[in-house]
């Protein structure tokens, strides 16, 4: 056994706990099917969000985790549900009034507003896929019309009508009473205006594998539940496909946790084991709301993206995904420095030590190498003093702290700088408040300036960092936090940021002595 799968073995990471969990569903023997499958979901009515990347990465994390401690071949599916009815005109589209006659028809059968695909919901299906190919997932995909259409989902179909009052039972007990007196699990499409119809059952022949009911006219209807004329609703539809693909393991949100034992009485109803899952919290606001597409609060993908990495983002994924964590705006510089320290800490552990690390589950196992000679948060602070407005200016002062650094050989540092420069002057420069010092921040932000006017020693962080702890010991400021706050308040108009010696020792020690000159003469408040 390898070091790294003994690692993994007792490894307190969340995808070894979880690949571990999956691992004794096979213990006594290997699946029928050849391999292990990962399945994720997805609802294509709309364009591909944060949540949609962090399923599929969590997923992809556990998934690698399992290959590390097995030797069973692993697939992933992502399952696109696109012979949903559409239920309302997306309103971010073009043409929306050319939907409006195609409500309720299968998405694939929705033409395409954007006139570049055969149907709306192929136009939504290449987004996905682009989207997920854009972050190197490696997947299947399913198309859930094809699924029904070419007969590979015929045989659950069959076994649904034939166990109809089973999965009815199991609906039934989690529907309102008004609700029930008009539920099917089987959702058919009408021959004629291709609509999918939300009707009763008004009979069920498990022998013919066909259903009877009356449509909107009252007209009645008999057709076969199989090869794409009727589709299941959605709970039925998620453990009917457990059963078909024999899918080993799902993860969603917490918002479906209630349905799991729906999802899995279905599956074996229908002949079916049911799936290992894993359910997630969900993302909060700046105001501790869940997030939603629909009102588009928290942070987009695009928009993390904007402003910081994608490994940046894997990282936040990675944490605690069983507790609710806010994601906003102010998220992403922590992520940031903290996915680089990891990095960094990477090349000095052991194979325990780098089983329990985020960034081999980001990264596979084939973690990169870190060139941030400078944190995220400093470089937002170089900005700020500097008045930075592009890569160049800030590239003028990382050179002169980092002689041996440049653009081409330290490629994250060239992208985050300017990242950088793009989240300070959208949300860093927009709230600073700078105020002026009181007499004792005064008295020691002079001396401060005139020690550094007086020093002709090293500029490294730790011999600045000294003087200006020394400073602040000597005027008395207890505890010494107070003394960082005040510099950075009165000087960068902040109450935080990192080592004051190492912006010092960055931005230049005649810099910072003019700035101090400055915030001591009131010209940045």
């Amino acid at each position: 056994m390898s070091d790294l799968r003994e690692a993994a073995m007792t490894s307190k990471a969340w995808p070894f706990e979880e690949a571990r969990r999956l691992l004794k569903r096979y213990e006594k023997k290997p699946p029928e099917k050849g391999f292990v499958l990962f399945e994720t979901g997805y609802g294509p009515s709309g364009l591909p969000h944060i949540g949609t990347f962090g399923e599929v990465a969590r997923t992809t994390m556990i998934r690698r985790a399992f290959e590390v401690i097995s030797d069973i071949p692993t697939k992933l599916i992502c399952f696109s549900d696109d012979l949903d009815g559409m239920r309302k005109v997306p309103g971010n589209v073009p043409n929306p009034e050319m939907l409006r006659e195609h409500l309720q028809r299968p998405l694939t059968d929705v033409p395409d507003p954007f006139g570049t695909h055969d149907s709306f919901g192929a136009h939504n299906n290449a987004m996905l896929n682009r989207f997920l190919d854009t972050f190197g997932f490696e997947y299947e995909f399913i198309s859930s019309t094809e699924f029904y259409r070419s007969g590979r989902f015929d045989e659950v179909l069959l076994r649904a009508a034939e166990r109809y009052d089973a999965v009815m039972e199991v609906m039934l007990k989690s529907l309102r009473d008004e609700r029930r007196e008009t539920y099917s699990i089987f959702l058919p499409i009408h021959p004629d205006t291709g609509r999918v119809l939300y009707v009763p059952m008004k009979n069920v022949d498990a022998v013919k594998g066909e259903i009877t009911f009356d449509d909107e006219t009252g007209r009645e209807i008999t057709l076969p539940v199989t090869g794409g004329n009727v589709k299941l609703q959605w709970k039925p539809d998620f453990g009917a496909r457990w059963a078909a693909l024999d899918v080993d393991f799902e993860m969603y949100g917490k918002d479906h946790s209630t349905n799991t034992p729906i999802y899995d009485s279905i599956c074996e109803i229908l002949g079916g084991k049911k799936p290992e899952h894993f359910t997630y919290e969900l993302f909060l606001d700046a105001n501790g709301q869940k997030i939603s597409k629909t009102t588009g609060n928290g942070v987009s993908i695009d928009e993390w993206l904007t402003y910081a990495s994608t490994e940046s983002l894997s990282y936040f994924m990675y944490l605690k995904p069983k507790t609710a964590k806010r994601m906003h705006f102010d998220v992403i510089p922590k992520a940031v420095d903290e996915y680089h320290q990891q990095l960094r800490a990477y090349p000095t552990q052991d194979a325990a030590g780098q089983a329990n690390n985020p960034v081999w589950h980001i990264h596979s196992g084939n973690v990169p190498e870190s060139h941030m000679v400078v944190p995220f948060s400093m470089l937002l602070n170089l900005a700020s003093a500097a008045g930075a407005e592009d890569k160049d200016t800030m590239w003028a002062f990382i050179k002169r702290y980092a002689p041996d650094a440049s653009p081409e050989t330290h490629a994250d540092l060239d992208q985050a700088a300017g990242f950088a420069v793009r989240y300070y002057e959208d949300f860093v420069k927009p709230t600073k408040t700078f105020r002026a010092p009181d007499a004792k921040e005064r008295a020691a932000m002079e001396d401060l300036a005139s020690r550094l006017e007086a020093h002709d020693g090293p500029t490294d962080d730790e011999t600045l960092q000294t003087i200006v702890f020394a400073v602040g010991k000597d005027h008395g400021f207890d505890p010494l936090r107070d003394w960082f706050k005040a510099l950075y308040e009165v000087l960068l108009g902040q109450s935080q940021g990192p080592r004051f010696g190492g912006f010092v020792a960055l931005y230049g020690v005649d810099e910072s002595v003019a700035l101090i000159r400055k915030g001591l003469a009131g010209e940045l408040s």
